[in-house]
């Protein structure tokens, strides 16, 4: 990527901080109890659902291990990706990403109209997928979509399949977590995802002469349910502490996912729980890779405050709105600059 375009340069309040503070306050849970053929003790089960709620409820992130993904499937996403970022820029963009092909391959995405430092290969988890047929929010046509493959490496498609299904289970499991810390069923959140528009994204963060400049992906909050991010060993996310604002570098931890609740289980959970802002810093010397997957559920779903989480002291405080119209607001800004900020859940919020 070479010298810095200016059009990466942050605003001077959301330039990164070189020296940062490491996150050891991001919880780290054990998900054993839950994979384990013996019988786990009521107690202990317990204990890791309360783990999950009080994560969601102070950081909005947490960090799992012995989650059940095995780890040679992770290796093996790490090594077709890193093989298909090293080609040139001309047969990666064979695969390019377009306002009608939205997933591929794509290296001038925005983030609150500054472009983010990085590459990123996305594909979905359930083809075909239905889509929008343009970001026009009273445009109602909706296209089939189909994952673009690159010719090389050619064991990319079977090994993101392969990952992905593995997403797919982590995310059920992560999800009856979360009902049951909410004081829900177990699986009060499946139908949701019964034709879910789920992807997975490839990212690659170049080394940046400018560090302190640029970001690798620039502030924001996850529209999605929830997301599972795994990442190599060169770390670079940070997130916002909710109790003072600072921003909090989580420390990578071999094999382990980082999870974040994202807007929709905000929403869900009428604010018991919070999607919290995040970022991507990157460095001069290495280079960065992570592989986060999005559980987004269909384009036809009205996302609401739940009804059981709702009552007179405690009302909806968001009105309903289709999460296809929603998505496609915000993703107008991933391919070009706008003039104002991108849509928000707070814009959704009822005022008292």
């Amino acid at each position: 990527m070479g010298e810095v375009d200016p059009a990466f340069i942050q605003e001077p309040e959301h330039r990164p901080k070189i020296s940062y503070i490491e996150g050891k306050g991001v919880p780290l849970i054990d998900l054993s109890p839950i994979l384990s053929s013996n019988n786990v003790s009521a107690i202990e089960f317990e204990g890791l659902v309360k783990e999950v709620g009080d994560a969601c409820k102070e950081w909005g992130f947490f960090q799992v291990i012995n989650h059940g993904v095995p780890l040679e499937k992770r290796e093996k996403i790490d090594g077709a990706s890193r093989k298909f970022f090293a080609q040139s820029l001309e047969e990666k963009r064979k695969v390019r990403r377009n306002e009608k092909k939205v997933t591929g391959y794509y290296d001038t995405e925005h983030t609150k109209n500054v472009r983010d430092w990085k590459e990123v290969f996305d594909f979905a988890v359930e083809g075909p997928t239905i889509v929008p047929a343009s970001h026009e929010p009273d445009d109602k046509e909706v296209i089939e979509l189909n994952n673009q493959w690159p010719e090389y490496p050619p064991e990319l498609r079977e090994t993101c399949q392969d990952y992905g299904q593995e997403m797919v289970k982590l995310a059920y499991k992560l999800l009856e977590l979360i009902a049951l810390s909410l004081d829900l069923p177990a699986d009060r959140f499946h139908g949701f995802f019964k034709e879910q528009t789920s992807f997975i994204r490839l990212n690659h963060y170049p080394p940046c002469p400018t560090p302190e400049l640029a970001l690798g992906v620039g502030r924001h909050k996850d529209a999605g349910a929830l997301t599972i991010l795994a990442q190599d060993d060169v770390g670079g996310l940070e997130v916002k502490q909710k109790t003072d604002g600072e921003w909090v570098r989580v420390k990578p931890t071999p094999d382990a996912y980082i999870i974040n609740v994202g807007d929709i289980i905000q929403v869900w959970s009428n604010d018991t729980y919070e999607s919290v802002e995040h970022r991507v810093i990157v460095n001069s010397e290495r280079e960065r890779y992570s592989y986060p997957f999005f559980l987004l559920p269909p384009l036809s779903t009205m996302v609401e405050p739940l009804e059981e989480l709702t009552n007179k002291k405690n009302p909806a405080k968001y009105r309903a709105y289709n999460w296809g119209e929603f998505i496609s607001n915000r993703s107008q800004s991933n391919f070009q600059k706008q003039k104002v900020e991108n849509l928000q859940i707070s814009d959704l919020k009822i005022s008292e």
